[in-house]
């Protein structure tokens, strides 16, 4: 990142408070995600099972639900890369 070039930057307050934050926000979005998968998938594994599926069609679960799945994967893995221009 280019903060770690500017060390009065990465000693601020405020920008430690940014960092975390973003950190924070990263990871309780990919918790969520997995979370959301989890259920998913034991969802559409009961869902599938008997007694279960001998009547979810009639009550409205005829479908699997989908994963949250995204085409650039590999990028969300990784960091978000953010820059502080100076004035």
């Amino acid at each position: 990142m280019v903060i770690e070039a500017y060390p009065e930057l990465k000693a601020n307050e405020s920008i430690a408070q940014l960092t975390e934050e973003l950190t924070s926000t990263e990871n309780r979005i990919s918790y969520a995600r997995q979370l959301y998968n989890d259920l998913a998938t034991r969802f559409n594994i009961r869902r599938q099972t008997f007694p279960t599926v001998a009547f979810s069609s009639t009550i409205g679960f005829a479908e699997n639900v989908e994963l949250l799945e995204f085409d650039d994967q590999v990028e969300i893995q990784n960091v978000p890369k953010f820059e502080l221009a100076s004035a």
